[in-house]
């Protein structure tokens, strides 16, 4: 769940150790395994005998299992519920790599993998310091996914993106605390060490601090995207919004990948999820921000247009 522990621990319907979590958790969890159906013909090109592989990465695995608090429905954790959609659909992941700061957590999730037959690693350490780990294990020339879903902004450390981005065939899933950037901006801005400092290193250096809470919000998302961008793994422009019981904004869920063909997965992904719960918001680009962003190196993916201007750090 990030780099710090959040939330109790129970016991699960199974007998190992579960955690307790929001409706959202649900809808979250949806998402990720419409990415990984989506993406299985490809991936089916890297798990035949004989070829690189296609891992899965999650670095804040969690335990795997939930149950949701207001209902008592339980649920398969994020990374669970991926190499069961991968495997039922006839390309299942060749690696699975999952790491949590706690390691109870961990290990839960990795007996409920075993389980599964899944071929999982564990990985010891808190995310920034396991994705490392996670990198020297994996073939260069495989198909990789990492689901990086931290509680909270600070656990969201830019090494973790520089690291896998590394990798020549990566794609990543990533949620952003929308609560972090929109509730906490103004003591980000006044904090010797902040969250924006873990999240978008250099940003104090890049604009000014004291300004409104949303422009400034605004500008260290666009600061951040642009450093993801210049790694050569280009950040989509559409973002799903995850919100709570009562409406209240959680999450932003982007995808981050170097090539253009995970960019229309997610589009795929985004168009069905449309018609269900999700509301779905674009990234605030106006025409100036477009032209400072610029492709990273030995990224395929087209620059901004200028013409995607919706709201979404109102």
């Amino acid at each position: 769940m990030g780099n710090m522990i959040v939330g109790k621990l129970i016991t699960g319907d199974d007998g190992l150790l579960a955690g307790e979590v929001g409706a959202w958790a649900k809808r979250k969890h949806s998402d990720l395994c419409r990415y990984v159906d989506i993406s299985r013909a490809v991936r089916k090109g890297f798990v035949a005998p004989g070829h690189a592989g296609a891992s899965f990465i999650d670095l804040f695995c969690g335990p795997g299992r939930c149950r949701l608090e207001k209902t008592g429905e339980w649920i398969d954790g994020g990374v669970v519920a991926a190499w069961k959609k991968s495997q039922e659909r006839g390309a299942p992941f060749t690696r699975v790599f999952i790491a949590d700061i706690d390691p109870r957590r961990r290990q839960a999730a990795a007996n409920r993998l075993r389980k599964l037959e899944a071929p999982v690693t564990e990985v010891d350490g808190a995310a920034v310091e396991a994705v490392h780990g996670v990198v020297r294990q994996l073939d260069p020339n495989g198909l990789h996914l990492a689901f990086l879903d931290p509680y909270n902004l600070k656990a969201l450390n830019f090494d973790i993106i520089v690291a896998l981005s590394r990798l020549k065939r990566i794609d990543m899933l990533v949620h952003i605390s929308k609560m972090d950037l929109q509730r906490n901006a103004v003591s980000h801005a006044l904090a010797d060490d902040s969250s924006f400092d873990s999240f978008a290193p250099g940003w104090r250096a890049k604009m000014p601090v004291d300004q409104v809470q949303q422009e400034l919000r605004r500008q260290v998302f666009l600061y951040w995207r642009e450093k993801v961008a210049a790694l050569g793994v280009w950040p989509s422009t559409r973002m799903d919004l995850l919100t709570g019981e009562k409406n209240q904004p959680l999450y932003y869920l982007l995808l981050a990948a170097k090539h253009e063909l995970a960019q229309k997965f997610r589009e795929k992904a985004s168009n069905v999820e449309r018609q269900g719960r999700l509301d779905v918001w674009i990234l605030k680009v106006d025409l100036q921000d477009a032209k400072t962003h610029r492709r990273g190196p030995g990224s395929i993916m087209p620059d901004y247009d200028g013409s995607q201007i919706t709201a979404a750090f109102g």
